[in-house]
């Protein structure tokens, strides 16, 4: 049983600043592994599929399910869909067993409505400079909260996905003098370069 509790501490530490986000990635994350019976991954045999947006106003969900999950965009097992919501499907690459969990929206609405958001965030105070008595009530809820509370989870389902492999090719951009990756490498006027040096007149 995964505990988010146990990955507070560290999860404040690599994010940076208190705010209900990250802590609410923690807890949609934990219920997804807890659902799927899985624990932290050091490796890629867990993959998210995160359903945030760029510029997404609570961006800092991503950060809380990156701690508890192990999964991360560095090593290429968390990847986000741009769908400007908060959903997220967990998968257990070893057994193609998937989960889906997404925040209540009735409980993401009460948190907008509060001081936190309405007196800060929305007037475009950054986290770090929100009082701690206004965020600090918000984490306890969060992670007080039970789960079926403020999670919907899905049932656990089927995933299968294309292999990927990793790319080892790459060469020296004839222009910048880069190295770039083979596959995202462009021809101009008959030289290999990187996509910044096609792109320029």
């Amino acid at each position: 049983m995964v505990e988010a509790r146990d990955y507070l501490e560290k999860a404040l530490e690599f994010h940076g600043h208190k705010c209900p986000a990250m802590p609410l990635g923690l807890r949609a994350a934990e219920t997804a592994m807890n659902k799927l019976g899985v624990e932290r991954t050091g490796g890629k045999d867990l993959l998210v599929l995160l359903e945030l947006g760029d510029d997404h106003c609570a961006h800092c969900y991503a950060d809380g399910v990156q701690v508890i999950t192990g999964c991360t965009f560095g090593k290429g097992n968390l990847r986000q869909l741009g769908y400007g919501k908060f959903g997220l499907t967990l998968v257990d690459r070893k057994t193609g067993r998937a989960v889906r969990v997404v925040p209540r929206a009735e409980v993401q609405l009460q948190t907008q409505q509060t001081d936190f958001f309405q007196k800060y965030r929305m007037k475009g105070v950054p986290p770090t400079e929100v009082p701690d008595e206004v965020v600090q009530p918000l984490i306890d809820k969060v992670m007080t909260a039970a789960a079926e509370t403020l999670f919907q989870v899905g049932e656990i389902h089927g995933y299968t996905e294309e292999p990927r492999a990793e790319s080892f090719r790459s060469f020296v951009c004839e222009e910048c003098g880069e190295l770039v990756v083979e596959e995202y490498g462009r021809l101009k006027a008959g030289k290999k370069v990187c996509i910044p040096c096609a792109c320029r007149g």
